[in-house]
């Protein structure tokens, strides 16, 4: 029986890891989608359109925003739930992703499955923005 040398077996495990990130990536702990910029970017073009919802502060939203979004600040996203659709991918982004990331969890514990978020946010964002 031949054994695997030191080279292989590294090789392999690197393989491995590299392949469990690529998933990790892809979606996180509460099922959400997680996009790269040019993943969001895609996804808005998608047809039929995604809800696209900006979780910051109206303030940081007037102050640039992707088109098309609506602000449902964090703060009081709660409140906006019995309006969200059931039925349409909701795509979602603040600064620097961890806002939209907890919406992401708030949401999907209301019972909607569909839901993608930016990572890095806005400031990974290198397309239009509204000001």
């Amino acid at each position: 029986m031949r054994t695997m040398n030191t080279t292989t077996v590294v090789g392999l495990l690197l393989i491995v890891a590299i392949a469990m990130l690529i998933v990790r990536g892809r979606k996180s702990a509460g099922g959400m989608a997680n996009y790269t910029a040019e993943q969001f970017g895609d996804k808005l073009r998608e047809k039929p359109e995604p809800m696209l919802v900006d979780v910051r502060e109206p303030a940081e939203f007037h102050s640039g925003h992707l088109p098309g979004a609506v602000n449902l600040p964090l703060s009081g996203l709660k409140g906006y739930l019995s309006k969200l659709p059931k039925d349409q991918e909701i795509l979602l982004y603040c600064r620097s992703g961890m806002r939209s990331k907890r919406a992401g969890s708030i949401i999907r514990g209301y019972g909607i499955e569909k839901i993608g978020h930016l990572q890095g946010g806005i400031v990974s964002w290198s397309g239009k923005l509204i000001r």
